[in-house]
C-alpha cells in the first residue's frame, strides 16, 4: 500500500504536472496531441500496478468504462451550457467509492473522451489534470465526504474555483509561454462568472447522483469484490 500511494503521489502530483508545464513552455503547435497520450497513458500506471495479479481485474476496468462513459455523454447532454457539466461530479463520486486512482482515471480520461467532439487543443492535458487531480483529492478524503453532505457540497465548491484556477493558468501561459502574474489575475476575474458556474452545477450534481449511483457502486463492490486491497505477504 505503501509504495502504491508512492507511486500515485509521484505520478499525479508531480510527474503530470511537470510533463504538462514542460510541453507548454517548450514545444509548440501540435504537441498537446502528443502530450495529451502522455497523460493518458501516465494517468493508468497506478491503475494498472493496482491490478497487477487481481483476478476482478478487467471487472473493475468495466466499471471505470462505464463511469468515463456516464461522465462523457453528461458532458454532452450539458454541451449547450458551458460551465453546467456532470464531469466533476462523476469523478468525485468515482473517487470516493472507488479510490483515488480510479477517481484520477475517470477524471482525466472523461476530459480526452470528451474533446473528440468539443475539440482537442493545449487546453486539454490541462483539463485532464485538473478533473484528474479532483478525482484523486476526493478519494482521499472518501470518509468525510461520504458522511457529511454539507462537507460534499463544499468540496464541490473548491472542485469548480480549482478547476477554472487551474485553467486559467493554461490561459496565461499560452498567451505567449510565460506566467504573467497580472494577466492571470485579469482571466480569474474574468472567469468569475464561468467559474461560478461550475461550483454550482458541481453542488447539484453532486446531491442529485451521490446516492443513487454511490449505492449501484457500493452494491457492485460488495457482490464481486470489487476494488478491495489484497495484502500480500
Amino acid at each position: 500500500m505503501r509504495t502504491k500511494n508512492l507511486i500515485s503521489i509521484g505520478v499525479f502530483l508531480i510527474l503530470i504536472p511537470m510533463l504538462i508545464l514542460l510541453g507548454t513552455l517548450v514545444f509548440k503547435e501540435k504537441y498537446f496531441a502528443y502530450l495529451s497520450i502522455l497523460v493518458v497513458m501516465l494517468s493508468l500506471v497506478p491503475m494498472f500496478f493496482a491490478f497487477e495479479k487481481k483476478e476482478n481485474s478487467s471487472k473493475e476496468l468495466s466499471i471505470l468504462a462505464v463511469m468515463i462513459a456516464v461522465s462523457v455523454v453528461g458532458r454532452f447532454v450539458f454541451s449547450w451550457l458551458p460551465g453546467f457539466k456532470p464531469v466533476t461530479a462523476v469523478t468525485i463520486i468515482t473517487a470516493i467509492y472507488l479510490g483515488s486512482e480510479a477517481g484520477f482515471a475517470v477524471g482525466s480520461l472523461s476530459a480526452v473522451v470528451s474533446n473528440f467532439y468539443f475539440g482537442q487543443g493545449p487546453w486539454t492535458p490541462f483539463q485532464m489534470f485538473s478533473w484528474g487531480l479532483i478525482g484523486f483529492l476526493a478519494g482521499m478524503l472518501s470518509n468525510p465526504l461520504k458522511k457529511s453532505k454539507v462537507f460534499l457540497c463544499v468540496f464541490g465548491i473548491l472542485a469548480g474555483i480549482s478547476f477554472s484556477l487551474t485553467m486559467d493558468i493554461w490561459t496565461t501561459l499560452w498567451a505567449d509561454g510565460t506566467f504573467n502574474l497580472s494577466r492571470y489575475i485579469a482571466s480569474v476575474v474574468t472567469a468569475l462568472p464561468l467559474t461560478t458556474e461550475y461550483a454550482v452545477s458541481n453542488v447539484l450534481f453532486l446531491l442529485l447522483l451521490t446516492k443513487p449511483i454511490g449505492e449501484k457502486l457500493e452494491r457492485v463492490k460488495k457482490k464481486y469484490g470489487l476494488f478491495t486491497v489484497h495484502h500480500r505477504d
